[in-house]
C-alpha cells in the first residue's frame, strides 16, 4: 500500500506539471489571432514613391508587434521553467540536478532561466494584483514590461491603467514616467531639488540619475551631496553631482571584493575617497580599486590553473616514457609552467619580452607586506 500511495502522489505531481504547461498552451489560445497577428506586410525598401518617414514608420509597427509577441513568448517560458524548477527542487540528494540537467538539454543558461522566472513572476504579480488586465499585458513591448515590473508601485499603477485603457506601452514611456515620479517624490534630494523638478525648471532624467547613485552611497556622503545641491539647485550641479556619486559608488562596490584592503584595520576608505575628491582625482582612486580588483581575481583564476596544469602534468609524465618522445617534448616545454618559478613571454607586441613569476604558497600568518624601494 505504501508504495501505490508513493505512485498515486508521484503521478499527482506528474499531472500538476503537465497542466502548468498545459496552461501556458491555452494562455495562447486564449489571447487568439487578433492579438498576435504576425501577418505583416513590410515595406518595399526599393520603392521610390514611399518617403522615409513612412518607410520607418511602418518598420517600428512591425518591429513592435515582433517585440509584443517576444513578450509573450518570454512568459511562458518562465513559467515553464518555474514548473520544471519546482518538481525538481523537492528534498534529497542531488535535489534540483533534474532542472540543471534540463537546462542543458534545452540549451539553456542558469542565469537566463532565472531571468525568465523573474519575468513570468513579474507578470503574475502585475495581473495577479488586478492592476492590469491579462489581455492587456500585449500593449507592452518586452523591456517597457520588465522595466514596468521593477518599478515603484505608483509608476507600475499609473502604467499599467494606461495600459487598461488601450494605450501601446514602450520603454522610452516607462523610463520618462519613473524618473518624474522618482524626481518629484525621492527623500535623497532637498527640497528645493524637488519643488524645482515639479515646476519643470529641472528635467526630470537629468535628476534621476543622480537619485540612483546617490543610493548607493553612504548616509554621510548622502548629506553632504545634499547640502550643496540646497545651496545650487541647478542642472551643472545636479550634473556634476552624479557624476562624482557614480566614482564615489564605483569605488565603494569595488573596495568590498579588493582583499588587500582588508589587510589592514586602520584603512578608512570614506575618508580616502574624500580627500580623493579634495585632490580632484576620485576618478584615479576608482580606477586603481577597480584594477586592484581585477588583478586579484587574475591571481586567483592564475594560481587555479597553476594548480590544475600541475596535477595533469604529473600523471601525463608517470605515464609517459622513452617509448613517447614526442609527448615527453611537449611536456617539456609545458615544464615552464608547472613549476613554482613560470616565464611567460608577453609576445611580439611586446618585444619578446617574458615576465618571470615566483608562485609561493605561504600561511596567512607567514605572509608579509611587500617592501616599498
Amino acid at each position: 500500500m505504501a508504495a501505490a500511495s508513493q505512485t498515486v502522489a508521484a503521478d499527482d505531481e506528474d499531472c500538476e506539471t503537465i497542466l502548468t504547461l498545459v496552461d501556458c498552451v491555452l494562455v495562447l489560445s486564449a489571447l487568439g489571432s487578433d492579438t498576435l497577428n504576425f501577418e505583416f506586410d513590410l515595406p518595399d525598401p526599393y520603392s521610390e514613391g514611399l518617403s522615409s518617414t513612412e518607410f520607418f514608420a511602418q518598420l517600428e509597427q512591425a518591429w513592435l508587434a515582433c517585440d509584443r509577441f517576444d513578450l509573450q513568448t518570454e512568459i511562458w517560458r518562465g513559467r515553464i521553467l518555474r514548473a520544471v524548477r519546482d518538481r525538481e527542487k523537492r528534498g534529497g540528494e542531488g535535489r534540483g540536478a533534474g532542472f540543471v540537467q534540463w537546462l542543458r538539454e534545452q540549451e539553456i543558461s542558469k542565469s537566463r532561466a532565472y531571468g525568465l522566472i523573474q519575468l513570468a513572476e513579474s507578470a503574475e504579480n502585475l495581473v495577479g494584483g488586478g492592476v492590469l488586465e491579462e489581455s492587456r499585458v500585449n500593449q507592452f513591448s518586452k523591456r517597457a514590461f520588465v522595466e514596468t515590473a521593477q518599478a515603484d508601485p505608483e509608476v507600475q499603477l499609473m502604467i499599467s491603467e494606461a495600459a487598461n485603457d488601450g494605450q501601446e506601452i514602450t520603454r522610452k514611456q516607462v523610463r520618462r514616467l519613473s524618473d518624474e515620479y522618482t524626481s518629484a517624490t525621492s527623500s535623497l534630494l532637498p527640497e528645493e531639488v524637488r519643488q524645482r523638478t515639479q515646476a519643470n525648471l529641472l528635467p526630470p532624467r537629468v535628476v534621476a540619475p543622480l537619485v540612483r547613485e546617490l543610493a548607493k552611497l553612504s548616509e554621510t556622503q548622502q548629506e553632504g551631496m545634499k547640502r550643496i545641491l540646497s545651496e545650487e539647485p541647478e542642472i551643472q550641479c545636479v550634473k556634476d553631482l552624479t557624476h562624482k556619486a557614480r566614482w564615489l559608488a564605483k569605488t565603494i562596490d569595488s573596495s568590498e571584493a579588493v582583499r588587500a584592503l582588508n589587510t589592514s584595520k586602520t584603512i578608512n576608505l570614506e575618508k580616502a575617497m574624500q580627500e580623493a575628491q579634495r585632490l580632484d582625482s576620485l576618478g584615479l582612486l576608482a580606477d586603481a580599486i577597480k584594477q586592484a580588483h581585477v588583478l586579484e581575481a587574475s591571481v586567483l583564476r592564475l594560481h587555479t590553473s597553476w594548480i590544475r596544469l600541475g596535477g595533469l602534468y604529473e600523471k601525463l609524465w608517470l605515464e609517459s616514457g622513452s617509448s613517447t618522445p614526442y609527448l615527453r617534448e611537449v611536456l617539456t616545454a609545458l615544464q615552464t609552467l608547472c613549476g613554482a618559478t613560470m616565464r611567460v613571454s608577453l609576445g611580439e607586441l611586446a618585444g619578446g619580452k617574458k615576465v618571470r613569476l615566483q608562485l609561493v604558497e605561504e600561511a596567512p600568518e607567514q605572509l608579509e607586506p611587500p617592501s616599498i624601494d
